[in-house]
């Protein structure tokens, strides 16, 4: 949860490398081209401003974000609420990325798209918690009280309904079981 400036300003420095942007003119030059890769920062710098906001208090500030990042999210089909995601998080394809407001994504997350992270529709808050380094494959979906292990890859088009501990698993399938 960022609640100071200087660790919103290093969050985004991190994120935004993760996205190729590593100057000025890098950031210029994908503006121009509505590079997906500049849509997809964009998209993380506002949903970090309203976590940020949310969290010191800012009504004002915090709407604002939200509503920018909002108004982002539905033209690239990205939902994610704030505070679920730890710092380093790449969603590398845009179009239909879902992850519960009650989820949580531990640090250096990676989305390859088409991945949804949520419960089961019911309304007792139990969604996925995924450790650090976790790597969702395109198509990829993790549903339920279901907790992933550090360094944990999740193949493409994975349904992954129960909880894998082994930290360096590889899961695929469905339903996704740990594969050596």
């Amino acid at each position: 949860m960022i609640k100071d400036r200087v660790e919103k300003k290093r969050v985004h420095e991190i994120e935004k490398k993760n996205y190729g942007i590593y100057s000025k003119s890098d950031m210029i030059k994908l503006f121009f081209l509505s590079d997906h890769n500049y849509l997809l920062w964009k998209y993380s710098e506002y949903l970090r401003n309203t976590e940020y906001y949310y969290n010191v208090g800012n009504t004002i500030l915090y709407q604002y974000y939200q509503r920018k990042k909002n108004k982002l999210g539905s033209k690239l089909g990205i939902t994610m609420w704030h505070n679920v995601a730890d710092e380093g998080l790449h969603i590398w394809h845009y179009g239909s990325v879902i992850v519960n407001g009650h989820a949580k994504l531990g640090k250096n997350c990676q989305l390859h798209g088409e991945n949804c992270i949520g419960n089961k529709g019911d309304f007792d808050k139990k969604a996925p918690v995924l450790g650090d380094n976790v790597d969702v494959g395109v198509g990829a979906k993790i549903i339920g009280d279901v907790y992933i292990a550090n360094n944990v890859k999740i193949g493409a088009n994975a349904v992954v309904t129960k909880s894998c501990y082994r930290e360096g698993a590889v899961l695929v399938g469905v339903p996704a079981k740990e594969i050596k």
